[in-house]
C-alpha cells in the first residue's frame, strides 16, 4: 500500500430513493489509525452514507449510487455487507443483530468458530467436526477484555441489559483479523455515562493500534472528546470537514441544523376527536386545550411491593407513588431495573406486587387491561416491540388507538368494520408535521426511517391514545440534539396543558433532571431514593453508587456535626 494514499475516500458520492434525493456530491477521506464523527440531524443521510460504504442490499435493490469509493487507492464497489467485511470494513448497527438464545462467546465468533480438525473432517469437511469451545472463550475474552468492561462470555444475550448487548456487538466486530475500518452508528446511545467513558478509551486505543474508525454519536461532547475530526452532513450535503479541535458543540449543534438550536414551544397536537379534522396550517395543531391538573397529592399510580422478572432488568421489590399530573423520572445504572419498572407494569414481562391506577387495583400481566385503563407505552425497543417495520407510518401510528378504542373505524361495532383510510392519514399528518418526522408521506414504511425519526413515530402512537398515564422509556435514544430538545419540550407542554401524569426511564440523569419533577434512583432492583430534581446530581450519583436516600441524610448530619 502507498503512504500517499488514504485508507478510504469517497468521492461525489450520492444516493436517490424513488426519486427523493437524500446524498449529493459527499466527498471526503479518512485514514489508518484515524477516527472521523460523522454528525448530522436526523434524516441527515448518515444512515444512507452507512449503508452504502457496507454494502447494505437496499441500496442496490433501489439503483444503487453515484460517485466512486475506493480502499487504499484502488476504486471499491461493495454489494453486499460480506463483501465489505472481507475488505476489512465491520460495523457496529444502531439496533442489535444478536441472537438472543446464545452465549456472549457464540455471538462473537458466529460463522468463525474454533474447530476441533481430526481424521473425520479431513474426510468429510468442517460439517463433521466439533467445536473447540476453550479456545473460543478465550478469543471472546480477549475481545471484551480489549473493550474493558466485566462480561461472562458465558453470559446469554437474552439475560443481558441492553448495555452489555452493545458491547457484545462490538466485540463481534474486534475480533476479525482483518478489520481495519469499524464504524460505529451510535455506539453510546444505550450506555450509561460511565459505560460510554469505557467505550471511548477503549475506542482510542483502538485507533492508536492502526484501526481507523467512523463514530456517528448524537453525543456532541462525545464527538469533540473522541475525534480527530468532524464530518457534518445537512439535508444529505456535506457542509464541514475539519479537524475537532477547531469546533466546539455549540459550533457542531449550529451546522448540523443550519441555526442556532433553539427548543421548540407548543409542539404538541390539540386534543383531536375521533372524526379527522382538516388541517390548513400546521400552527393549528400546536396548541393543546389545557386540562385541569388534579389536586396536590392526589396520586395517579402507587406501586407498592412490584417485582418484575425481565432479563437483565430485574426488579426485586419497588414502591413508589407519582402524583397526578407529574413527570417523574426513573435512572440508574444498567441492568439494576429501571427499566424492568414500565415494562411490568404495562404486563410485557412476568410482575407482581400492587399497582393502582387512579385508586383502583391494575391487573397485572395483561397488556390490555393497562391499555385500556388508558395507559400508554413507549418501549426502549422501538423496532422489535414499539413499531410494524413493514406497514406504513399512518397504519403504525394509529394502530393501537384502533385496537383498543374503537377509533378509525368505519361500519357498525361487532358487525362490520373498516379502516378509515382518510383519517388514519390525516391524524398521521398532524403528527408528522408537529414532531418533524422526515419521510415522504404517511404510506413509507417504518421500517425505511432513520433511527431518530422511527423514535418519533413510536411517541406520536402513543398521543394518538390520549392517555391520562404516560410511561416512556429512553424517549431521545438515538435523537439528535435538535430533535431531542423537541421531543423533550413536547412532553412538557403535553403534561403542561393536558395535565397528562408521565413516567421517564431513562440512562441521561440530566435529561430526567432538566424535565422531571422528581426523579426515582433504582439501585439492584429497588428504590434507593427519590429526589427532587433541582437537587445537585452528586445526590443522583451517590443512589446510584449504592448508598441510600437514609445513608446519604445520616452522613449530611454527621458533616454538620463534625
Amino acid at each position: 500500500m502507498s503512504n500517499n494514499n488514504p485508507l478510504l475516500a469517497l468521492e461525489h458520492v450520492g444516493k436517490e430513493y424513488y426519486g427523493n434525493r437524500v446524498l449529493t456530491d459527499i466527498s471526503f477521506e479518512i485514514n489508518e489509525g484515524e477516527i472521523i464523527g460523522l454528525v448530522g440531524e436526523n434524516g441527515a443521510g448518515k444512515s444512507t452514507l452507512l449503508n452504502i460504504l457496507f454494502g447494505v442490499e437496499v441500496i442496490q435493490s433501489t439503483g444503487g449510487y453515484e460517485g466512486n469509493i475506493s480502499m487504499d487507492g484502488k476504486v471499491v464497489h461493495f454489494t453486499r455487507p460480506s463483501h465489505a467485511l472481507a475488505a476489512g470494513i465491520g460495523m457496529v448497527h444502531q439496533e442489535f443483530s444478536l441472537i438472543p438464545g446464545f452465549t456472549a462467546t457464540e455471538n462473537i465468533l458466529l460463522n468463525r468458530e474454533v474447530l476441533n480438525g481430526s481424521m473425520m473432517s479431513y474426510v468429510f469437511s468442517d460439517r463433521v467436526s466439533t467445536l473447540d469451545r476453550n479456545a473460543m472463550y478465550d478469543r471472546a475474552s480477549k475481545a471484551i477484555h480489549t473493550l474493558g468492561v466485566a462480561i461472562s462470555p458465558d453470559m446469554v444475550v437474552s439475560e443481558m441489559p441492553v448495555g452489555y448487548k452493545q458491547f457484545i456487538e462490538i466485540a463481534r466486530e474486534i475480533d476479525r483479523k482483518n478489520t481495519r475500518l469499524l464504524i460505529l452508528d451510535e455506539p453510546t446511545a444505550v450506555l450509561t455515562e460511565t459505560e460510554a467513558d469505557i467505550l471511548l478509551a477503549a475506542l482510542k486505543k483502538l485507533a492508536l493500534s492502526g484501526i481507523a474508525i467512523i463514530f456517528v454519536s448524537h453525543r456532541l461532547s462525545e464527538v469533540t472528546e473522541l475525534c480527530d475530526r468532524i464530518v457534518i452532513l445537512r439535508d444529505g450535503r456535506l457542509i464541514t470537514n475539519q479537524p475537532a479541535k477547531e469546533l466546539n458543540t455549540r459550533q457542531i449543534a449550529s451546522l448540523m441544523v443550519g441555526r442556532e438550536s433553539e427548543r421548540k414551544e407548543d409542539s404538541m397536537p390539540q386534543e383531536i376527536s375521533d372524526q379527522p379534522i382538516e388541517v390548513e396550517n400546521v400552527n393549528d395543531t400546536l396548541n393543546p386545550k389545557p386540562k385541569k391538573k388534579g389536586k396536590k397529592n392526589k396520586y395517579a399510580l402507587k406501586v407498592e411491593h412490584l417485582w418484575v422478572d425481565m432479563p437483565g432488568e430485574t426488579v426485586r421489590d419497588v414502591s413508589f407513588e407519582v402524583q397526578k399530573g407529574e413527570i417523574f423520572g426513573i435512572g440508574g445504572l444498567a441492568g439494576h431495573g429501571k427499566l424492568g419498572i414500565p415494562n411490568g407494569i404495562m404486563g410485557l414481562y412476568p410482575a407482581g406486587g400492587k399497582v393502582r391506577l387512579f385508586g383502583k387495583r391494575l391487573t397485572l400481566n395483561k397488556p390490555r387491561v393497562a391499555l385500556g385503563r388508558k395507559m400508554a407505552f413507549v418501549s426502549e425497543d422501538r423496532r422489535g416491540v414499539g413499531l410494524l417495520l413493514d406497514e406504513p407510518l399512518d397504519w403504525n401510528i394509529t394502530f393501537t388507538a384502533m385496537q383498543t378504542q374503537g377509533r378509525f373505524l368505519l361500519g357498525i361495532p361487532y358487525i362490520f368494520q373498516m379502516r378509515n383510510e382518510l383519517a388514519m392519514a390525516k391524524e398521521a399528518r398532524k403528527f408528522i408535521d408537529a414532531l418533524s418526522i422526515k419521510c415522504t408521506s404517511v404510506k413509507q414504511k417504518a421500517g425505511e426511517l432513520s433511527g431518530g425519526n422511527q423514535q418519533k413515530v413510536c411517541l406520536a402512537k402513543a398521543f394518538v391514545l390520549r392517555p391520562n398515564i404516560l410511561l416512556i422509556c429512553e424517549p431521545t435514544r438515538g435523537i439528535d440534539i435538535g430533535a431531542k430538545a423537541l421531543v423533550l419540550d413536547t412532553l412538557k407542554n403535553y403534561n403542561k396543558e393536558n395535565g397528562t401524569t408521565i413516567i421517564i426511564t431513562s440512562s441521561e440523569l440530566e435529561e430526567l433532571r432538566s424535565v422531571c419533577d422528581r426523579v426515582a434512583i433504582v439501585d439492584e432492583g429497588k428504590i434507593a431514593g427519590v429526589l427532587p430534581a433541582s437537587r445537585p446530581a452528586e445526590e443522583f450519583g451517590m443512589l446510584m453508587m449504592g448508598q441510600t436516600k437514609q445513608e446519604s441524610e445520616n452522613d449530611e448530619e454527621g458533616e454538620n456535626i463534625a
